[in-house]
């Protein structure tokens, strides 16, 4: 066979490969050691000067282009291998849509809600104040004397101070109850006054019914001849449309407040059934048992003077409670530090749907 026919040969094994593996095949047929080409080139030897020369130089070129052909067709296998492989063995690298995050109404904040639309109802607006207090209006002002035990430093905590510099009344601390905000809502507002507030107090306390930081709810009525019994009605109306219980017992036993004169706890009443806690009236007297909830009273005559108020004139209630302990009770929470963990878990199981609440807080 010459070169000529030999080329036509190979050259149709190379373009009718149709694989890699064929493609390979060929050129061990043509180029390998005991390949078609490689043996017609062991035979030069035996040929004279004239004849090798000749002869060589067409083996070489038709060495060469049957390597650059299976080289070219090599290259076009591979790219038909990639592009079926694209088409057949597709893989998606985006990434899937992530569910919706669907936000949601902490516990607190649903205490919060429920509290100002059942005293807008009666008429009270809501006030704000810092923080950061200084002595004046955390202490002095609500009528607690040097020497104090809620003065000291195991329960309070205070911002370095230097009393050269500031006096004693103006030494800072975080408050440790929102009655700061009432000083300063009747220093700058004339009677009547009638008021709540909200907000972080600050204590040096934690075991499972104290933290560090809590919320308060405090409220404040002031203006000419109000009595105990204006405080007895708007408490007694306020709880029973909390917890939503109409007949809902309430009992006021006598206390002490540095602020308040006379000054009242706040119980309402609850029986067990089965070791569960329920609200209300027991079935039977002798099952009737007592929950406290909340601090009241008249408010002091020396707090009215400190907030420039004649007591003689005017005359106030004011009451506050705990908005985790609150809440607590009513959606059934057991640990008051849970509040502050940050766990999603447990905001996913005690958390409300803003689109479904479920009391008079959506109204």
């Amino acid at each position: 066979m010459n070169t000529a026919e030999l080329k036509k040969e190979l050259v149709d094994l190379v373009t009718t490969a149709g694989d890699m593996t064929a493609l390979e095949n060929v050129r061990v047929t043509a180029l390998g050691k005991k390949g078609r080409i490689t043996d017609l080139m062991k035979n030069l030897g035996s040929m004279s000067s004239d004849e090798r020369k000749t002869a060589g130089a067409e083996l070489n070129v038709l060495k060469d282009e049957i390597a650059a052909l299976i080289e070219k067709q090599a290259s076009q296998l591979k790219r038909q291998e990639m592009d079926g492989r694209l088409a057949n063995e597709q893989i998606d690298v985006t990434l899937s849509t992530r569910p919706e995050r669907k936000g949601s109404i902490h516990p607190i904040s649903q205490t919060m809600d429920e509290l100002v639309s059942i005293f807008a109802d009666m008429g009270f607006s809501v006030a704000e104040g810092p923080d950061i207090e200084d002595d004046f209006h955390n202490f002095t002002a609500l009528n607690f004397p040097l020497g104090h035990p809620a003065r000291e430093m195991h329960d309070t905590f205070y911002m370095p101070h230097d009393e050269r510099e500031t006096g004693e009344a103006q030494k800072k601390v975080l408050r440790t109850h929102t009655s700061t905000v009432q000083i300063r809502h009747m220093m700058n507002n004339k009677p009547p006054i009638k008021m709540i507030c909200f907000g972080r107090c600050y204590r040096s306390d934690w075991d499972m019914t104290h933290t560090p930081v809590f919320h308060q709810m405090e409220a404040l009525y002031i203006d000419k001849n109000v009595n105990m019994g204006h405080l007895k009605g708007c408490l007694s109306d306020f709880v029973r449309a909390f917890f939503g219980i109409d007949d809902l017992p309430v009992r006021f036993r006598p206390s002490f407040f540095p602020f308040t004169e006379p000054s009242a706890e706040v119980d309402i009443g609850y029986w067990k059934e089965n070791g569960e806690l329920k609200l209300g009236r027991a079935p039977k007297l002798e099952n009737q048992k007592w929950l406290e909830i909340l601090g009241s009273g008249m408010v002091h005559p020396n707090v009215l003077k400190n907030c420039g108020l004649d007591p003689e004139i005017y005359q106030g209630f004011a009451f506050g409670m705990g908005l985790e302990r609150a809440t607590m009770l009513k959606y059934g929470i057991p640990d008051l530090r849970s509040f502050f963990e940050s766990d999603t878990r447990w905001l996913t199981h005690y958390a409300f749907d803003p689109l479904n609440r479920p009391n008079r807080a959506t109204k």
